[in-house]
């Protein structure tokens, strides 16, 4: 994905990743007993910081900036929840301190006092509201049935990546590169969003993936998402969004019983030949690519309104599909139980991308532009589904990548 505008230095509030991705057995096997202390350490402090934070308040709106030593202590109690949670959720091996010094392998940096807004310092309590929204895709457990999809919508997509991770850890002694940075990029959000609810900053946190913790691996994957929408939204179809979808899911839906069945011959043309044959690749690469413009249009990651065909180079969302190639065929006859990961990873995606239409559905509609973070946001959740079901249809070989990452230019087709 080619979608970052802003630079992530250039924010308030920063998050620092120096995490070698190592982590000892017995360690992630304990996690939760290991980090117990800690979590009761910052659950008192957070009481202190709960009553600070009210005085912080009543200064900011005085004076327009926080008073230095209300901010100190305020940044540091943030500070202590990043580290808290980065052990927790396995981001980082190394057990933090009480304190909330800064150094830990998954850190925070906060800038300074500065001169706020008391128009949005007033009303921080109802700004706040999409922020706890965002939180909730990030960090809820629980998990729900969706009839629209027909399936289950998973809960947060930081619980999701630490579940996985804990098994992953326990066995093998590290962290996948992909969950741990999926795990960084909620806790940069959350960093964010309490320094914007203590008000620490005056700046509304951003939740682009591609800016959130730092240098992204550079990744050529089989199924790469490209953007190039420029941000603008149509306010009337931003508010019939959903009646002018009803076509494209009635098709959608249509497609897909076909496309499962092809599935199921692409299995057993894959396993026997090693390799999917080419007219069922190009059909399920046209039907994913199909899948990819609804779901742009659905989630107002994209604005016009798409083709029926999935025609490659149709839709400013779009999927650069890699050839056939050939393909291990222990993994191709088990593909449907090693899926279970990413089936998991995938459906706190969709919880994600819930929340992403709902507030962009708002911003759009009276801004008449989509929030730059959101837009990126979607893209990600869209790029991941396009890659698990690249991989469930035997179109690709490749695991999904569930973290943020970049994708290498695209090389112009020789005349």
């Amino acid at each position: 994905m080619e979608l970052g505008i802003t630079a992530a230095n250039e924010r308030p509030v920063r998050l620092t990743v120096s995490d070698d991705l190592r982590r000892g057995h017995g360690s992630v096997f304990f996690r939760f007993w290991f980090a117990l202390p800690f979590l009761l350490w910052l659950s008192l402090w957070g009481v202190a910081a709960f009553f600070v934070a009210i005085v912080n308040w009543f200064a900011t709106l005085i004076q327009g900036s926080s008073p230095p030593a209300l901010h100190g202590f305020l940044a540091r109690f943030v500070r202590l929840g990043v580290h808290v949670h980065a052990y927790l959720f396995l981001a980082a091996e190394q057990l933090p301190r009480f304190d909330g010094r800064p150094g830990y392998p998954i850190d925070v940096e906060i800038d300074p006092p500065a001169r706020q807004n008391r128009w949005t310092v007033g009303f921080r309590i109802v700004l706040v509201v999409p922020v706890l929204i965002l939180l909730g895709a990030f960090f809820s457990s629980g998990s729900n049935f969706n009839s629209t999809e027909g399936g289950f919508q998973g809960g947060g997509l930081v619980f999701a990546a630490a579940f996985l991770g804990w098994f992953v850890g326990v066995v093998r002694g590290w962290m996948p590169r992909g969950l741990r940075d999926l795990v960084a990029y909620g806790i940069s959000y959350a960093a964010q969003g309490w320094a914007y609810m203590l008000l620490l900053t005056d700046r509304y946190p951003s939740s682009d993936p591609l800016t959130a913790i730092g240098p992204l691996p550079v990744r050529d994957d089989p199924v790469v998402l490209e953007t190039t929408d420029d941000l603008a939204r149509n306010r009337l179809t931003v508010f019939f969004r959903l009646l002018l979808a009803i076509p494209h899911i009635v098709w959608l839906a249509l497609w897909g019983v076909v496309a499962f069945f092809a599935a199921i011959g692409n299995w057993f043309a894959t396993l026997f030949g090693g390799a999917a044959p080419q007219g069922l690749h190009r059909f399920l690469a046209r039907y994913m690519r199909y899948q990819a413009h609804v779901g742009a249009y659905v989630y107002l990651v994209g604005n016009p309104f798409p083709g029926f065909t999935g025609e490659q180079g149709s839709y400013p969302v779009e999927l650069r599909i890699a050839e056939r190639a050939p393909q291990n065929r222990w993994k191709v006859g088990f593909r449907i139980v090693l899926a279970l990961p990413a089936l998991m990873i995938a459906s706190a995606y969709g919880t994600l991308l819930f929340a992403i239409a709902l507030l962009g559905w708002f911003a759009s509609l009276f801004t008449g532009r989509m929030p730059l973070g959101l837009r990126n946001a979607g893209a990600l959740g869209l790029r991941y589904s396009a890659q698990f079901y690249g991989y469930v249809f035997l179109v690709t070989d490749a695991y999904p990548y569930s973290g943020p990452a970049l994708a290498p230019p695209a090389v112009p087709a020789a005349a």
